[in-house]
């Protein structure tokens, strides 16, 4: 349900953010729309926290197989979402710009906060999920067996294309025209319908029963317990 709500809470914040982005200058300019940005910066903290929660719910099963790759992934959560706050900030700095005048020089500053928004997406969703959601958690839940391996193939695939295609538009400057942004879009579908299996096939169906993660351990025998803990205190 939490991966349900990152795609509720992510979505929604973009289409409100759209007004502002898309020129910053005629926005601070003009009548502007503070309360939809604003709403859009509230959802972006839900996002935050369920993001969060995504990673934290599911380590102490994940634990299980391998301690460092479930650290690992609770550690790209928190990178993800550390870019995602700092979005906010610049886009909290925009709706500033626009109630408190800064001279002549707001609509450069305006612009210059729009990219920073726009940088921390292609860090964060656009190339941090790769490592985390893609090939940390699309490897744990193929070796796991918690949900159907074939499905995890898709994190597993889509990882290295969010990360190949954003290393490729970081190192092209980000320019808005370029072509690789339509190739991100295409290389981002694995990624995204990984994460709207989980969300959908989890929120109805929970894990495989079947998955070694879930059985009860097997019972020590007694000659295989260690002679102190077979011990009464006296």
């Amino acid at each position: 349900m939490l991966y349900l709500l990152t795609f509720a809470t992510s979505i929604a914040a973009a289409l409100l953010y759209s007004p502002m982005l898309d020129d910053p200058a005629a926005y601070i300019a003009g009548g502007g729309h503070d309360k939809r940005v604003l709403f859009g910066a509230l959802l972006e903290l839900l996002l935050i926290v369920t993001n969060i929660g995504t990673a934290v719910v599911i380590v102490p099963i994940m634990r299980r197989m391998n301690e460092e790759l479930a650290v690992g992934y609770v550690t790209a959560r928190m990178i993800e979402c550390t870019f995602i706050l700092v979005g906010i900030v610049a886009v909290l700095g925009v709706v500033t710009l626009h109630n408190q005048s800064a001279g002549a020089s707001e609509g450069t500053v305006a612009y210059t906060l729009a990219a920073i928004k726009d940088w921390t997406f292609l860090l964060g969703p656009g190339w941090v999920v790769g490592w985390g959601n893609g090939l940390i958690l699309g490897y744990m839940m193929y070796r796991s067996g918690l949900v159907p391996r074939r499905a995890a193939w898709l994190g597993l695939v889509g990882g290295p294309l969010i990360i190949v295609t954003g290393t490729a538009i970081m190192l092209s400057g980000n320019h808005p025209s370029s072509t690789l942004h339509s190739l991100q879009g295409i290389a981002t579908a694995p990624e995204f319908l990984w994460e709207l299996f989980l969300g959908v096939y989890c929120t109805i169906w929970g894990f495989k029963s079947s998955s070694p993660l879930l059985l009860p351990p097997p019972l020590l025998q007694p000659d295989a317990v260690p002679d102190r803990a077979l011990a009464q205190p006296a």
